[in-house]
């Protein structure tokens, strides 16, 4: 979920930091085992699924705050999903909405659950995020901005974490909390604790933060595994602590087959389970047609950006705004209209056939 256009294409090095690097934090005593990792594999099968925010949700604060928690538009998209064979989902959440009414934000959280799972679908839970707007506030959220992607979305904990010093005290006890209460769910298949950490212009001061989340998930830790994706190259203190400490390896990738291929033999050398939590931007060449059969032939989770248009406008490519809001003549994400008719028939199709949904 880039601000920016900036692809993931890994390359050897990403192994190995230089010596000459400053080190950082060592992997934890407790991360899973090669072993255990790949018996999470064999249990969980072939992963494949979307990114969800419900099409009636611009952010994460309207699609977990009770007043906009729309279980109708859930369960009916979802629905949609499992209908062309899909049986994950990832979803954003956000620390105001618990922080406004833990035991209302959990209820909703097993709500979801317990709505996915009636489809056949587990959940990858996101917690912190550091793309797209920086501040947030409680209450009903911004209407969309016409034909600009994302204009809504929001980061957690963005800004405020260096403004405010208790922060970090609040975030270590939401994570225990929601980690805690769920720890055994089995219809959560991983806990993403961070995505994309060092986005938007933030670099290594999102490190302190993704060593104090892994921390946190030690401490609890829960019978899922924890990860947070690898996706900028660039970013090497944070990327090496990433593929570290993950009990699977979880990455993001825009490319076309070639460039995907080559980050996917990078990451295979670390012999843990591989799930590409973003992929397909039909603008790169990154398509249901071209990526899925490589994700599915070396049996990689395959979870793309998108299921339904909707209030988060990321048919819309990351920098290619249409103000008047228009329909673009390529959407970039998302794979149905809001009224459950697909995009691409063809895209439907292919995806169904992967997935040997008739």
């Amino acid at each position: 979920m880039k601000k920016h256009l900036l692809f993931l294409v890994i390359a050897g090095s990403l192994a190995f930091a230089s010596c000459q690097e400053k080190q950082v934090a060592k992997t934890s005593d407790v991360r899973w085992g090669v072993e255990k990792a790949q018996q999470w594999g064999t249990e969980n099968g072939w992963l494949r699924g979307s990114n969800f925010n419900p099409s009636t949700a611009i952010n994460q604060l309207e699609t977990w705050q009770a007043e906009s928690f729309d279980t109708t538009t859930i369960d009916r998209e979802l629905g949609w999903a499992q209908g062309i064979g899909m049986n994950v989902m990832r979803v954003y959440l956000h620390h105001l909405a618990w922080e406004i009414g833990k035991d209302g934000f959990k209820k909703r959280m097993d709500t979801y659950l317990s709505i996915a799972n009636k489809h056949g679908i587990k959940t990858v839970f996101v917690f912190f995020d550091d793309c797209w707007n920086p501040t947030y506030q409680a209450g009903k959220q911004p209407d969309p901005k016409p034909g600009v992607h994302n204009s809504g979305w929001v980061r957690d904990p963005g800004d405020l974490l260096y403004s405010d010093t208790t922060l970090i005290k609040t975030l270590e006890t939401y994570v225990k909390d929601v980690l805690t209460t769920f720890k055994d769910d089995k219809r959560i298949a991983i806990w993403d604790l961070y995505n994309e950490p060092g986005n938007s212009g933030y670099g290594n001061k999102s490190l302190p933060l993704l060593e104090n989340i892994f921390q946190w998930g030690r401490e609890v830790n829960p019978s899922q595994p924890l990860s947070s994706a690898v996706w900028n190259l660039r970013l090497k203190e944070l990327n090496k602590f990433q593929v570290e400490n993950s009990d699977i390896i979880t990455y993001h990738n825009y490319e076309n087959p070639e460039k995907h291929m080559a980050a996917i033999d990078t990451l295979k050398k670390y012999n843990r389970p591989l799930v590409c939590t973003e992929y397909m931007a039909r603008r790169n060449n990154s398509l249901f047609q071209n990526i899925m059969p490589l994700l599915k032939a070396n049996n990689i989770g395959a979870i793309n950006w998108g299921l339904v248009s909707g209030k988060s406008n990321t048919k819309y490519a990351w920098d290619e705004p249409l103000p008047d809001g228009s329909e673009p003549k390529l959407w970039f994400h998302e794979i149905f209209n809001p009224d459950g008719t697909p995009y691409k028939q063809e895209e439907v199709d292919a995806i169904k056939s992967l997935t040997q949904t008739k």
